[in-house]
């Protein structure tokens, strides 16, 4: 995360529409930052929520 880059969004119960596009995102194979970016999530709650799904996101390297 840049410096100066906060999330508004502090611990927000995740919807279902979120998830929904997360389970989107993890099955095109993006990555975490741009699945986090998109979902304006941080790339920790969006590592968390997949792994609550049993969701495997991509890792670039």
């Amino acid at each position: 995360m840049a410096k100066g880059e906060v999330f508004e969004r502090h611990r927000q119960p995740w919807t279902q529409d979120e998830i929904q596009k997360l389970h989107q995102f993890a099955k095109k194979g993006m990555a975490l930052k741009a699945i986090a970016k998109a979902l304006k999530r941080s790339e920790e709650s969006t590592k968390d929520r997949a792994k609550a799904d049993n969701l495997s996101i991509a890792k670039l390297r």
